[in-house]
Order: C-alpha cells, then structure tokens, then sequence
C-alpha cells in the first residue's frame, strides 16, 4: 500500500530529523550521528535551527517538519554550540565557530544560505548567546566551565559587533545549595564534584530577562537547562525558586538541557533542548522539543512529562505539545530476529570511556533468535543484524493486543563507516501486523523511500489493532543494520491502571537528596513522579518502569516541595496521589 502520511498533529522525542554524522573523533574511526545545543529562531513567519557541527541547519513552517539547508558559506567543522539572533525580521545573526574566535555572520534569507561574514573578529565566543534587545543594545553571553561563572559583555551591532568594553561576570554553580547541578548520572559522581555550567541563553518576557544555563554534563539523564531572573541584561540576577526549568531525567530518552526558548508566531514558547544518547561517545546526542510557559509568578517553566511519547504538535489549538495520550503498547514485547551479529549494552561516559556488555545469545524453545534489548526502553541497548540488506526482520510479539496509532524506530549507529555530513541516506523498510502471527497486514511501505529517518516517527492515518508487529528491512545507512529500540504506541483494550497507594516520601538528612517508595499497582509499567515548589507548581518529573521505589538527587537544598505519582501502562494513566508535602 501507499506509504502512510505522518499527520502534523503530533511528534515525538528525540525529534525526527536528519541527523548529522560527526566529523570530531574521525580520527579515531568512531561514526555516529549527533544533534546537541540547538539555537531556533522565528524569522518572518518561519523557523530556522541551528545544530552543533551539522555542516548547516534546517528550516521549518510548523515546527514538525524540518527540512536541512546547505548554505553557501559556512565554518569548515560545522558550527559548535551556535547561537542565532533574528533582528526585527530584517537580518539573522549567527555566530559559532568551533574554535572559539572568528565573525558573526549574517543573512536577510536563511533560507537561501547565504551568509555573510562581518568585518571584525570576535574571541570568546565559545557556547555563546547573541541578544540583541528592543533598543538594539547587543550582548553576549558566554561560558562552558566547572570552575568559571557566565560571564556578558556588549557589543555594538553598528560597528561591526565590535566590543564596547563592558564586561560582567555573572553567576557560577552552587552545587552545595542546588541538587540538579551536581556532576554525574542521576547526579552523582564518586570523585568528580564540580558541574558544568554551559549554554547560556536569554529570554525576554514581560520586561525580564530570563537567562537559561545547561548543567551538570551533556551525557548524563539529569543534563538540564536552569534560569536566573534579571530586571536588565547585565543584570543583577537571581535564582529561579523552581529550577532546573527544563529537566527530563527519566524514561527511555533523558536530558534537556543546552537548548534555546523560541516564540512561535502565535505566542506560544517552546524549549529546544539536547538529549543524552552517550554509547558510542558521551558527545552522541539528540534533540527535544518542549512547550514552555510563564506562570502568574513570572516563573519559566516547560511540560516534559512523558516527554519521549507522542506530543500534539505545534498546531494544536490548547494543548500543544502536551503527552497526546498514546501510550507504550511495545514495552518488554518478546522479540525474534532473523540474525544476530552481537547485542550489546553500551554507555560512553567521562572523557569517553567506554563500558562495553556484551549480551549472550538467547533462542526460544521454537530455535529463533530473541533480541530483549529492543523492548526495554534502553536507548544503550542495541541490537547488530548480521547483513544489512533485505533478509533482515524484527517480530515483535506484544505481551497484549492493542489499537496501534504510531511507530518510532530508533537505528543505532554501529560502525557505521560514515563521517560528515553525508546528502542521499535513507532508510528503507516496511511494516507489518497481525492479530494472530499467522495472517499479516503491510501497514507501513518505505521499501522505496529517500528519507533519512535515524529516529523515524511514524503515525498512522487510523488506528489498527494488533498483537505482533513485524519490521522487514530494505537498507539503511551504513555498514551496518543495528537497532537499539522498536517502539509502538497506542492504546491497549483495558482500562488504566489503579492509583497508587501507601506513597512515602523521605527527604534524606542531605537536603538534596530524597527518596521515595510506593505500593506496586497490578498490571502498571511504571510510575511518573511529580513534583514543584507548590500544589500548582507541580512543574517537574520523573518516569520509572519496573520498580516501585526511587531514589533521586536533584533538589535544591533549602526548598520545600509538594509531591505526587500516577502509575501508568499500555492502557493509559492512573489518576494521581494525594499530594504529600516536605519542609
């Protein structure tokens, strides 16, 4: 049949879009794709976004579909944590030369790709952010360091961006009092203590100015973007009561942190942010998108709840970007391949080094090859097809039938022997369902397809009910076929889970530490923790499968906050938990 058409209603995180292979640790052959520090901007009824080291960027009408513009003139390495400004619709400035020095370009059409340079060279330009506010003042912030403070000085646009001699240095890290910012997975580190502070950007709302800041490393879950509030863009400023304002530390894909917050034409904000892939290096990442807000208190925050299942899109009239209430249907399906060169666990942490599982081979009691790594909401898991060509499957037996509405099929890149930017890939497959493994249905046909799709989100125009889903390869980039998860989404036959019961909250004699526990709910996957400085200011969260305790570190030491959690499972989300309070 005809391939399916990806309704603009909804999307899903990592976003889905043509990823760039990396140019940086060629040299020591590794290959894979990478998309990190992204900088969007709205100019002229449209949307632009830059990537780091992505030989170019991509141009977009509705925030859902986005299509890579190769400009004429660009850095010879890609830009590196770009940074964009759109001047009153009548210029676009950029700077990100990935050796920290070099011009500010600019352009009046992105979308031809025609930059030019400007006359002066700036330095200190390394993870910076051009603002440019209403009466055409200029700053830039910069600053990527666990020891040094972001720091701002002014420019002047009218003369070549050339510096006025205004220089401040701003804030730094303050580890001891905020949880969030502490170095490491799920912010711990056995030796190394100090975050990094990184990724400045400003927002301009309602007369402040709101300048987000990413901590504590871009290959952890907890990588997060916090705010501090200012009266002027020099400031003073102060401390955001409700931070990290963009944090998804949990469930299958993690991080939001470095990231920019653009104002669509409606007045709607949204959070642009990087997520942690980390297997194959610690700089392995992707991107994510999250509808942002101002509270009545003049707080920034952004929904990330359920932040890696299908979202409205951008179009929706009151609920963009929120969790559209298909849920994961796919969750630890028993798997069959049809070949297995390897299956593996692979986490890239500190300065790269590796941590290689290697995972043994398992067949049911019919001989085929069982791949667990595909159902486990483990994007480090991955499975390696002994030849990348059109023998290759994937079986998905789900452990219940239920309507399907969408796919997202997250390739891995294992050995891929591809380097930069690299125009023509495309994946290549189609497919199937069935209700009893016996009579199959082709539901998705991109045997001939010329789309790129590392992340591929794919929706369907009704939905279809099954129990087995089968993916049959055609080809996709590289020396290799590899996958690290095969997800479905939908909703299954019976009703949501019950509420959860006997939930405790324990907040430890480290004030930024906290635990919790709860009594397992029959037929849950998980459980979403909910949490704010207030009853209504329930602003952050944390999905867990599998487990009925958890045990986080992110909370700033002197804040009291409200709690609650909701189970959930294929069939939806329970209602949630009283809401339990702590000094």
């Amino acid at each position: 049949m005809a391939e399916i058409k990806k309704r603009l209603e909804t999307y899903i995180n990592p976003l889905d879009i043509d990823y760039t292979y990396m140019v940086y640790n060629s040299t020591q052959n590794k290959s894979y794709r990478s998309g990190a520090d992204p900088a969007v901007i709205e100019f002229k009824g449209e949307y632009y976004m830059f990537v780091t080291r992505s030989f170019g960027y991509w141009h977009s009408t509705d925030l859902i579909n986005w299509n890579f513009i190769k400009p004429e003139q660009w850095f010879f390495e890609g830009s590196n944590a770009p940074t964009a400004f759109n001047y009153k619709d009548s210029l676009v400035y950029f700077a990100g030369n990935p050796a920290g020095y070099g011009s500010i370009l600019y352009t009046d059409d992105p979308k031809g790709g025609k930059w030019t340079p400007s006359a002066s060279i700036s330095t200190d330009i390394q993870d910076s952010e051009l603002f440019i506010d209403d009466d055409g003042e200029t700053y830039l912030y910069w600053g990527s360091s666990n020891v040094n403070p972001l720091k701002v000085k002014k420019l002047n646009k009218d003369d070549r961006f050339l510096e006025t001699g205004v220089r401040k240095e701003l804030f730094n890290l303050n580890e001891e009092k905020h949880g969030w910012e502490r170095f490491g997975e799920n912010n711990f580190h056995p030796t190394l203590k100090e975050g990094y502070m990184e990724g400045a950007s400003m927002t301009k709302h309602n007369g402040k100015y709101y300048l987000q800041y990413a901590a504590p490393g871009t290959q952890f879950n907890v990588y997060a973007d916090g705010v501090y509030i200012g009266d002027t863009p020099l400031g003073p400023f102060t401390y955001m009561k409700n931070n990290p304002m963009s944090f998804k530390p949990g469930g299958f894909t993690n991080g939001a942190g470095h990231g920019i917050t653009v104002k669509q034409t409606n007045g709607q904000y949204w959070h642009f942010a990087t997520m942690a892939l980390a297997s194959n290096s610690q700089w392995e990442r992707r991107l994510c998108m999250f509808p942002t807000y101002f509270d009545d208190d003049g707080l920034m925050y952004s929904n990330t709840a359920y932040g890696d299942y299908p979202r409205f899109g951008a179009n929706h009239p009151t609920k963009a970007g929120h969790h559209n209430g298909w849920m994961l249907l796919s969750y630890k399906g028993d798997v069959t391949v049809s070949s297995s060169l390897m299956q593996i666990k692979k986490f890239t942490s500190d300065d790269d080094a590796v941590e290689v599982t290697e995972l043994p081979l398992e067949k049911n009691t019919d001989g085929q090859i069982i791949s667990k790594v595909l159902t486990d909401e483990n994007p480090k898991t991955f499975w390696v097809a002994d030849a990348n060509d059109d023998t290759q499957w994937i079986t998905i037996n789900m452990l219940k039938p239920g309507n399907i509405n969408a796919f997202q099929l997250n390739f891995h890149d294992h050995e891929s022997g591809i380097y930069t930017r690299t125009e023509g890939l495309k994946h290549q497959f189609t497919i199937d369902v069935s209700e009893d493994g016996v009579n199959w249905q082709t539901i998705v046909n991109r045997s001939t397809c010329e789309k790129d799709s590392p992340n591929a989100y794919i929706v369907l125009e009704a939905p279809v009910k099954a129990k087995y889903v089968r993916y049959n390869n055609v080809k996709v980039p590289g020396a290799n076929f590899a996958m690290s998860e095969f997800r479905v989404f939908g909703l299954g036959l019976e009703d949501a889970p019950k509420g959860v019961t006997g939930f405790k909250v324990n907040r430890e004699k480290d004030r930024r530490d906290v635990s919790f526990s709860w009594d397992a709910v029959e037929g849950a996957q998980g459980y979403n923790i909910r949490w704010g400085i207030a009853e209504d200011k329930l602003y952050q969260s944390w999905q867990v499968y599998d487990t009925n305790e958890h045990f986080m570190r992110s909370l700033d030491k002197d804040t009291p906050y409200y709690f609650t959690i909701e189970a959930f499972s294929e069939n939806g989300i329970s209602v949630k938990s009283d809401i339990l309070f702590t000094e």
